[in-house]
Parts: C-alpha cells; structure tokens; sequence
C-alpha cells in the first residue's frame, strides 16, 4: 500500500505476477516506485508452485489462491473497481493475459512484459491490453511471443498498446515507467458490471 494513498478514497489496484521461479519480493522491488507514484494498491501473490497454473486461469491452486487474496483485498482496503488491473512478468505476464481475457469484466487493463504466449478462449470484456518486449530477448525470442501475441490480440478486436524496446528478458525502469504512463492515460474499459 503506498505510503501517499489516502485511507478513504478508492483506489487503483493491481494483481502483480512473478515469472517462473520467481518471488513475489522481486515484483515489489520493481514495482513499487509507480505504486508509489501512481498511487496503486499492488496485491502480489506467489505461485503455489515453481511457476503459475497450467490450466492458465481455470480452477487450480494459483487461482483459487487469487480468488482469496483478491477478496481479502477489496474487505479490508477502497478498491476503485474500474481501475482493477492485472500485470506480470514471463510466465506471469501469460497468466496475467489469461486471467485478464478471461475476466475482463474484473480487469479493466492488462500489462504483460515478455510474455510468452496468450491463451483465454472465452473472453469476457475487452480490457485494454499494454505488451513490452526487449528486442534481445533470449529466453523468450520477441518474433516467437511478443510480435506474434500482439498480432493475435489485434487479430481478436484487443486494443493493444505494445512497446518493443532494447534489451533482453527484463524489466527496465524506462519500461515501467512507460506503463505507468500508459496506466494513466488509458480510460477504463467501458464493459464493467
């Protein structure tokens, strides 16, 4: 929770997802200046095992272990429900798209960094979608994830936001910052319930 946010007002909030072995310390270390400045809660789960569900966002540990954190979340914290995102790194930029697909009437936005593929055929809403990927990316070739998920998303009727920018399988803080900037300027998707 950022230290600036105001306890009565509502505020944004986003489901942060490691990559695969990765912790959810790594995230927060990443993440929390444009929590910080952006003023965003930041719920930031681990995956119950080394890397997120296989089911991608269909009734396994992980989500019935978001389930629960997320309703944790909205009983204790003001969560402005059309500024619910979701976000990850890798393996958790790919759950972060499915999840985010899947329940667009929850995730008004999604930003995914290096994700490695897209699945979720059964969308429900149309959130706006951020992609960045490093054009050296060894682990996960942009040609092979993040050119082809953008083409797919396009494809499907998504909005999609896509940076491509110098570097490998990372995070840079040029990168982050750029999703704040998209975060901010980017409406809520106008599907809510």
């Amino acid at each position: 929770m950022p230290r600036s946010l105001p306890l009565d007002l509502p505020a944004p909030l986003m489901l942060l997802l490691h990559g695969s072995k990765g912790n959810a310390r790594q995230m927060l270390e990443v993440m929390q200046p444009l929590a910080e400045s952006e003023g965003i809660l930041l719920l930031i789960p681990e995956s119950r095992g080394p890397t997120w569900d296989d089911k991608m966002g269909r009734h396994g540990e992980d989500l019935a272990f978001i389930d629960g954190a997320l309703a944790h979340v909205f009983s204790r914290h003001a969560v402005a429900r059309e500024r619910i995102s979701v976000a990850g790194f890798s393996a958790g930029a790919s759950y972060a798209l499915a999840l985010g697909i899947l329940n667009g009437d929850l995730f008004s936005r999604i930003l995914a960094f290096s994700p490695a593929f897209v699945h979720a055929d059964e969308p429900r809403g149309v959130p706006a979608i951020f992609i960045a990927h490093g054009d050296q990316d060894l682990a996960l070739p942009v040609e092979e994830s993040g050119r082809r998920i953008v083409a797919e998303l396009r494809a499907a009727g998504f909005g999609v936001h896509y940076l491509e920018f110098s570097g490998g399988h990372s995070m840079p803080v040029e990168v982050v910052r750029a999703a704040a900037r998209w975060l901010r300027e980017t409406p809520p998707s106008v599907n809510l319930p």
